[in-house]
């Protein structure tokens, strides 16, 4: 068995673990989602390392859930909250960038900038809630990076925006709780890790390429995490809150790896 980036990965042809994979994926019903899962199963022997007796497609499920925990506690073991990701010269950027959501790019949400008030809540001191021109008055910084996504491809973007270790502690979140949540005006959720919530390349993005932040990339501002897979970047970000209650995700209560390094 060897360690990748997005954790432990079976290598010694485990006959059990093969036969998980394939109940899995008659049981998952989703080509994407079947994708994902069979590049993320991982530790050899499911039916040792679980307890579970995979007879039956609701003990497959349980089975990989707890390696998909495994799998988060391993990775962020090996996170590095100092450690930056690649960084490209504006030449290299992905022109057009893809579009990419659970829905049709006709389907994107429209939201009105002049009432729009980002909510900050839970383990924070400063529960106000804040326009974008507060957002634009913080200072800004741009990176060009490149987005992963799980389906395959990858792309590479400039976004700009606040830090969010900054906005973080500017609204004096407890830093050294687990995790930070998002609900955006899409009905998307997603939640991190602190460490990555304070990595100096997570920024809340207000503008990309140069420009304001356009709808089909997540305006009014979407969170950007070179570290992270594209599903664990929400769009259309209209609430963040601070907490120790495991929040989830749209995808990760779907399956998906919780932690989603890339």
């Amino acid at each position: 068995m060897k360690i990748n980036a997005q954790g432990p990965v079976v290598t010694n042809g485990d006959s059990i673990v093969r036969e998980a994979v394939d109940r899995l994926n008659h049981a998952a019903g989703n080509a994407s989602r079947r994708a994902f899962l069979r590049r993320s199963l991982t530790l050899g022997g499911v039916a040792m390392l679980t307890g579970c007796a995979l007879d039956d497609d609701e003990n497959v499920q349980k089975a990989l859930a707890r390696i998909s925990r495994i799998n988060d506690d391993v990775q962020g073991w090996l996170f590095n909250p100092r450690r930056l990701a690649p960084t490209y010269p504006d030449s290299m950027i992905t022109r057009p960038f893809p579009f990419n959501a659970y829905y049709g790019e006709s389907e994107v949400r429209k939201v009105d900038q002049s009432s729009f008030r980002l909510e900050v809540s839970g383990l924070v001191t400063d529960k106000r809630k804040w326009a974008l021109p507060e957002l634009r008055a913080m200072p800004q910084i741009e990176q060009v990076t490149r987005h992963i996504c799980v389906e395959g491809w990858s792309a590479i973007g400039k976004w700009g925006g606040v830090s969010f270790a900054s906005f973080l502690s500017r609204v004096g979140a407890d830093l050294s709780a687990k995790y930070v949540g998002f609900k955006c005006a899409d009905d998307y959720y997603t939640s991190i890790d602190m460490p990555t919530a304070l990595h100096p390349q997570t920024i809340l993005a207000l503008t990309y390429d140069g420009q304001q932040l356009p709808p089909v990339y997540g305006f009014p501002m979407k969170l950007r995490m070179p570290t992270k897979l594209g599903y664990k970047n929400p769009k259309h970000v209209q609430a963040i809150f601070v907490t120790n209650t495991y929040p989830g995700g749209y995808w990760e209560d779907q399956g998906y790896n919780w932690f989603g390094g890339s």
